[in-house]
């Protein structure tokens, strides 16, 4: 049991960013409005665990104008698919013992 616990991914441990890489898995990209409004979160809340994701390389981040408001969105990069899929793997091997 030591051994599936040990491979759960502690980037994945928060709800926040399992709903972002569990949202992102599914589509292709998401903006920041749709994020907050699925995960029922703050601002503040997406930001901070968007960057964290980001910062581990799970997450691309584009910025554009939609005319003169930014639009943010997100997308899973490879290196984020596979960590979640051994995540993933690793909570069904935990839950299937």
């Amino acid at each position: 049991m030591k051994d599936f616990i040990s491979k759960l991914n502690k980037s994945f441990e928060s709800r926040i960013r399992l709903g972002i890489m569990s949202l992102l898995i599914v589509h292709e990209s998401i903006d920041f409005l749709t994020l907050k409004e699925m995960l029922d979160a703050s601002d503040g809340n997406i930001a901070s665990h968007v960057s964290a994701l980001e910062k581990a390389g799970y997450l691309a981040i584009e910025k554009k104008f939609i005319g003169k408001k930014t639009n943010t969105a997100y997308t899973i990069t490879d290196a984020g698919k596979t960590a979640f899929n051994e995540h993933l793997d690793a909570l069904e091997k935990l839950l299937n013992r």
